[in-house]
C-alpha cells in the first residue's frame, strides 16, 4: 500500500489521527474513541469517531492491540506525523542554559562527552548515544618518568590540555638517562603531530640513519607511543547511557520489545553505523522501527544529530534511543541543540 499523503485525509480524520498520536506518545497506551469523546473538542460521538478510527486503520496509520478497544499509530502513522503534523517545542532558555551547564564542566573532552549522553538520556527518558570524535588528538607533550626499577610512568598531554597516564614495564637496569633522552626526543620532533603521524615519522628517522637516538632510547620512545595508539584502537566508538529508564511502568506490558532493545543496545558497533548515516544531515533525523534494520524487531526509534568542531567539520555523532513512543516534539529539538552545545566545546 502506498503512503497516504496527509492532504488526502479529511480535517476530521486529521483532527481525530493527530489527538490519537499526541495521545499515544504522552501515555504510551492506545487511545479509545470514548477518551476522544470525552477530553476533545470534537463535538462527535464515540460511534462517529469509531467510524473514522476504522478508516484510519483501513490506511494503515493505527492499529488495534489485541489486548484494548483502542488505537495507537503504526510506524507508518509514526512517520506521517513527524514529517507533516508534529509542532516542535524548542528548548526553553533555562533548558538550553542547563544543558550547556552540565556540557561545560572543567576537564578533558571525554568528561563532556559523557555527560552528554547522561544529558541526552536525561531529557528523553531513553538511553543517550554519543559517538566518540574519530579525529586524533595532538600530541603536545610526553614525558617519561621513573617509578621503581622496571617501571615509569608515560604521561601523554594533547592540545587539547587532556592528559592520560600509562605504566610502563622496562628492564629493570635501564640508566635513568635512557627516559631522559626519550622523553626529550619525543618533545622536541614530535610535539604538534598526533600520535599515527608521530609514530611514522619516528620510523622513518631510525629507518633513515638520522635519528641519535641509541637503540635503547628508540625502543623505549616506540614503546610509549605505541601503547597510546593500541589504547586508541581500543576505546569504544560509542558511549551509550540511560539503558535502565527504558524499564519504566510502560514497558512492562512489552517485556520482550524492551529485552530486545537492551540486546540491540549492546551491539555498539552496528549502532554506531547506524549514527553514522546521520553525519551528513543538517539537523536531527529520525529513524522508527523498521525503517532501520537494526531495530526492526525492537519497534523502537533513533533521533540522531551530527555535531560539528568550531570549524564546522562533524565530528561525531549523537542521539537517543527508545521506544517508538518518544517524545518527538520535545526531543528533537533538544538533540539538536545539545549537538550545538558540544559543538562548542570541541576544538
Amino acid at each position: 500500500m502506498a503512503d497516504p499523503p496527509l492532504i488526502e485525509l479529511t480535517s476530521r480524520a486529521r483532527e481525530i489521527f493527530r489527538l490519537v498520536v499526541e495521545g499515544y506518545l504522552t501515555s504510551g497506551l492506545p487511545v479509545g474513541s470514548k477518551t476522544l469523546a470525552s477530553e476533545s473538542r470534537l463535538n462527535l460521538s464515540p460511534a462517529s469517531i469509531r467510524s473514522v478510527l476504522s478508516d484510519l486503520e483501513i490506511l494503515g496509520l493505527l492499529a488495534a492491540p489485541h489486548t484494548s478497544a483502542g488505537r495507537m499509530p503504526t510506524e507508518l502513522g509514526l512517520r506521517l506525523f513527524v514529517d507533516g503534523m508534529m509542532q516542535v517545542a524548542e528548548p526553553t532558555a533555562q533548558e538550553r542554559a542547563a544543558i550547556e551547564r552540565r556540557l561545560g564542566q572543567p576537564g578533558p573532552i571525554e568528561q563532556a562527552l559523557e555527560a552528554t549522553s547522561v544529558v541526552l538520556s536525561d531529557i528523553s527518558a531513553a538511553a543517550g548515544v554519543v559517538m566518540v570524535p574519530s579525529r586524533e588528538a595532538t600530541l603536545q607533550q610526553m614525558s617519561l618518568v621513573p617509578l621503581s626499577p622496571g617501571k615509569a610512568l608515560a604521561v601523554l598531554v594533547g592540545d587539547d590540555g587532556h592528559i592520560e597516564n600509562r605504566v610502563l614495564d622496562l628492564p629493570a637496569d635501564l640508566p635513568p638517562a635512557v627516559l631522559e633522552q626519550a622523553t626529550n626526543y619525543i618533545t622536541a620532533r614530535l610535539a604538534g603531530r598526533t600520535l599515527a603521524e608521530a609514530v611514522r615519522a619516528m620510523r622513518s628517522e631510525i629507518s633513515s640513519g638520522r635519528s641519535a637516538l641509541d637503540e635503547a632510547s628508540r625502543e623505549l620512545v616506540e614503546r610509549g607511543l605505541a601503547i597510546w595508539s593500541e589504547d586508541a584502537a581500543r576505546r569504544p566508538v560509542l558511549i551509550v547511557r540511560g539503558q535502565s529508564k527504558l524499564l519504566d511502568e510502560g514497558a512492562l506490558g512489552d517485556i520482550e520489545r524492551v529485552r530486545q532493545l537492551l540486546d540491540d543496545l549492546e551491539s555498539k558497533q552496528s549502532i554506531a553505523q547506524l549514527l553514522e548515516s546521520a553525519r551528513d544531515a543538517e539537523s536531527a533525523r529520525i529513524f522508527i522501527g523498521s525503517e532501520n534494520r537494526l531495530f526492526a524487531l525492537s519497534g523502537s526509534s533513533v533521533i540522531a544529530a551530527p555535531y560539528r568542531d568550531r570549524d564546522g567539520r562533524v565530528v561525531g555523532v549523537l542521539g537517543v534511543i527508545g521506544p517508538t513512543r518518544l517524545n518527538y516534539a520535545r526531543v528533537v529539538p533538544m538533540v539538536d541543540f545539545t549537538a550545538q552545545s558540544l559543538g562548542k566545546l570541541i576544538g
